[in-house]
């Protein structure tokens, strides 16, 4: 163990800056490995393999969110049971082969292999980066830390996005786009491996400050509390799926959309790259702004923006109008994605929020599978546009469920 661990475990952002920052920048890179696809896999669906239903197109996004939200929850126990940084590095030795299998993908069944591998990766990495800030700010910060920690993961999104967009019109779809991908995991698990440190103890030394007990729940009681049976809890999960459930739809949409409307692959990814740009800037304010004027405004507030991102996207049939819809959207997705986990971190007891965590970030990832079955089925029904009509009326009405039912959750220290 590293003589860093033994030592009297202090929280808050700026005795822990070292490590935070070390997490930030590993999370980028967890980030950048999504942003490999999100620009350029539904144009090679269509043009390498083929590809015609956009249910078909839109089946590596599902099985992406399924295996990621499987793993989200498995990370929250195993971060429990065996320690953060375990789990970490275990999920870049899974995300090692994703590069080259999207590389040299002779069929579309192998794609569908990366993203199972992806899927698995993101859930284990993310999770545990997530969890590990959480662990080191203490409750005091807890807005902030969460904004920085999706601050750094989506605007690398977008940027590796806007890098796999401009690399495919300039060199074609294969491989050379995802050549960043093996840098990506080279330099993260790199930084995992000899850098980060486990922050388990951190949990203890917050444990004895808290203010309430600490209430062991098993797996199968933090789950239905996560669920169903805490109203706040639950709210944050139902949120949570609903704005994933509209992230699937634009990953797999949006691209086919601008394309539809006759722009060019390097203008689809400068399109693509505002929504997450967007939300990853501006969530360093809104993590903030969670922490002063609570968690409930922005989380009602931010699910009405996505919806209307989405309308004024559907609307759309200009340059304008789409970067216009990613904008709003992107704004509405800070507000809510870092405030979620900060109002978990504001219930859930430290000894059981890890678990918390993974069953919130389970039932999240699920909204991607839903959303790309949804908005599939619905795109070869009746076309793309009533797609995104249907997800934008869902969003609104996950925004007025949260309303009505959820209560404020940040309360002063």
């Amino acid at each position: 163990m590293n003589h860093a661990d033994l030592e009297p475990a202090r929280l808050g952002l700026r005795p822990n800056l070292a490590q935070f920052a070390l997490l930030v920048l590993v999370n980028a890179f967890v980030g950048a490995m999504v942003g490999l696809e999100r620009s350029i896999l539904p144009a090679l669906a269509e043009e390498e393999f083929h590809l015609a239903a956009h249910s078909a197109i839109l089946s590596f996004i599902a099985v992406f969110g399924l295996t990621k939200a499987l793993t989200n929850y498995a990370a929250g126990r195993w971060s429990d049971r065996f320690g953060r940084k375990l789990v970490l590095l275990a999920g870049w030795l899974i995300a090692a082969p994703v590069p080259l299998l999207l590389m040299w993908a002779p069929s579309w069944s192998w794609v569908i292999v990366a993203n199972v591998l992806l899927g698995a990766s993101q859930g284990l990495t993310w999770s545990t980066t997530v969890i590990m800030k959480i662990d080191l700010v203490g409750p005091a910060q807890r807005g902030l830390a969460m904004g920085l920690n999706e601050f750094a993961g989506y605007f690398a999104v977008a940027a590796s996005a806007l890098a796999t967009g401009w690399l495919a019109q300039t060199y074609g779809l294969r491989p050379e786009p995802f050549y960043l991908g093996v840098v990506y995991v080279l330099a993260g698990a790199s930084i995992s491996a000899f850098a980060v440190r486990e922050t388990r103890h951190h949990v203890a030394q917050e444990s004895l400050n808290h203010t309430s007990p600490p209430n062991e729940l098993s797996a199968g009681e933090i789950f239905r509390s996560a669920t169903w049976k805490d109203r706040n809890l639950s709210s944050v999960s139902q949120v949570g799926f609903v704005n994933n459930l509209n992230d699937g739809m634009a990953w797999g949409l949006f691209p086919l959309w601008f394309a539809a409307a006759g722009l060019a692959l390097d203008e689809v990814g400068w399109l693509i790259a505002i929504y997450p740009a967007v939300w990853g800037l501006s969530q360093i304010g809104t993590g903030i702004w969670s922490d002063r004027i609570g968690r409930k405004p922005l989380i009602v507030t931010g699910m009405v923006l996505q919806a209307i991102g989405i309308a004024v996207t559907a609307s759309s049939s200009s340059t304008s109008g789409f970067a216009f819809g990613g904008v709003l959207l992107g704004l509405g997705t800070a507000a809510v994605y870092p405030t979620l986990l900060a109002a978990i971190g504001d219930v859930a007891h430290p000894r059981w929020r890890a678990s918390a965590v993974g069953v919130y970030r389970l039932w999240r990832d699920l909204g991607y599978v839903a959303g790309a079955l949804l908005a599939g089925a619905i795109a070869d029904l009746f076309g793309l546009a009533a797609a995104m009509w249907v997800v934008a009326a869902l969003t609104a009405l996950s925004g007025l469920q949260a309303y009505l039912r959820m209560d404020e959750t940040r309360h002063p220290r």
